[in-house]
């Protein structure tokens, strides 16, 4: 029962996989369409920043530019940035010179140029930070460190800045306040210290819970976490699709989940797809400069273009192949047809001729049954004249009798020396043979 459960189970989860998968091709194939309702958003909101008046209002909306561009063109994003250190050198206020610094290192750890960003962030001490700003500068230190941790090959290296990511984790967990953010990093804590079974039931309830896109992205990407910390790849496969279809759908260009989950696709025996992903992730983080995420899809990127150009290779010499097998059955065929169509014809001929002789031989039948016919008649009439002819003899000798008992000696002997009787019988007898034919009744019978 339990093995019959789990195979259910199992076979479920590969056609969810299947079927998020196949919805990411069809993101993939739109990504255009998504690019310019994106463009038509930022538009709109670039007109407002052209008829707005009032420096606040242009600097919250230089606010929401570098927002929209930040994971979609970094230069837009730092001349928006430039633009809000203009309105802000207008009506000065330390609170949006903190928020400026931040976004310009945010922006610099998004274009790889993680000292830079990091000499920005250590200019500022959270101690003096307001509640929105200490949350912006931890959850950006933070990932500053992150990326330097995955940019890192250096094992030393990597382990400090580990550790330093944890520290401002941890800093991040001491002022988030209850929600989905907190409940969000705490299980990316529980994850990366082996608790991953316990995480997931939170990242689930997060999922129930009202959530915008980013933060269903951020959902999505730690439960893939969370299943590769389980080896499960199928659900980390699943989770990472669905990551990778929410920053499709919004036209994000600076991801993780679409390329590592080209990787896993490549690793399970589909390199075309696999190719079709990191394709994909690799024009997107040029056009966005995202330098970590050029260089994470350069590491596998000749792999798996390898891969795909084998199989491609393959499948042209399978196509030449068949196109020659093809081609050699259609002669083969022509040649058979040609030889049928000959035989045909000769079977045709045969048949004309079998039909031929056969109405050759049906009219001969007729003729030697006719024949057989008209030799029935002529030996029936010569039979009846035979009896005609015994019944004269019959006759003539009566009449011979008659004159012996009327003693008419005389008249007896002259009537058997006389010729004449036999003469004229015969007579008739050969002018029947050569003057009478069968009448038409004779020749039906």
């Amino acid at each position: 029962m339990f093995i019959a459960e789990g195979w259910f189970i199992s076979i479920s989860a590969q056609s969810s996989e299947q079927r998020i998968l196949e919805q990411l091709d069809n993101a993939i194939s739109q990504k255009e369409k998504f690019k310019n309702d994106r463009e038509a958003v930022i538009s709109q909101i670039k007109q407002r920043l052209n008829y707005a008046t009032d420096n606040t209002e242009r600097y919250k909306l230089c606010g929401e530019l570098f927002n929209l561009y930040l994971h979609y063109q970094a230069d837009s994003a730092c001349h928006y940035i430039r633009r809000k250190e203009y309105y802000n050198s207008l009506q000065p206020q330390p609170e949006r010179d903190i928020e400026i610094s931040i976004n310009r290192a945010e922006v610099r750890g998004v274009m790889g140029m993680y000292n830079e960003a990091l000499t920005e962030l250590q200019t500022i001490h959270p101690h003096e930070l307001s509640s929105p700003n200490l949350e912006y500068y931890y959850f950006t230190i933070r990932a500053c460190y992150g990326w330097m941790t995955d940019n890192t090959v250096d094992p030393h290296v990597k382990q400090t800045y580990l550790k330093k990511t944890e520290l401002y984790r941890d800093s991040l967990l001491k002022i988030l306040p209850q929600g989905s953010d907190r409940s969000i990093v705490l299980a990316e804590k529980m994850i990366l210290s082996g608790q991953a079974d316990q995480a997931i039931p939170i990242l689930n309830k997060v999922l129930t819970s009202p959530l915008d896109m980013q933060e269903k992205a951020y959902a999505y990407y730690t439960l893939s976490l969370a299943y590769e910390a389980k080896k499960d790849t199928d659900m980390e496969i699943y989770y990472l699709a669905q990551t990778a279809l929410i920053d499709l759908n919004a036209s994000v260009r600076e991801y993780a989940a679409l390329q590592k989950l080209a990787r896993l696709v490549y690793q399970q025996g589909d390199p075309e797809r696999a190719y079709n992903y990191v394709s994909c992730s690799m024009k997107d983080a040029v056009a966005c400069n995202a330098r970590l995420r050029f260089l994470e899809v350069t590491e596998f990127y000749p792999i798996i273009d390898k891969a795909y150009s084998d199989k491609k290779a393959q499948e042209k010499r399978l196509g030449r192949i068949l196109t020659l097998s093809i081609t050699g059955l259609a002669v083969c065929l022509i040649l058979l047809a040609f030889y049928l169509y000959h035989g045909l014809r000769k079977l045709s001929l045969m048949r004309k001729n079998l039909s031929k002789s056969n109405k050759e031989l049906v009219a001969l039948n007729q003729q030697l049954q006719q024949t057989g016919k008209i030799k029935e008649v002529y030996i029936a009439r010569y039979l009846d004249r035979c009896v005609s002819y015994l019944d004269k003899l019959e006759q003539y000798r009566r009449s011979l009798e008659k004159l012996a008992m009327a003693s008419r000696i005389e008249d007896l002997f002259k009537a058997i020396r006389s010729a004449d009787f036999l003469r004229e019988e015969r007579k008739n007898f050969y002018n029947c043979l050569l003057y009478t034919s069968p009448s038409p009744r004779d020749k039906r019978q």
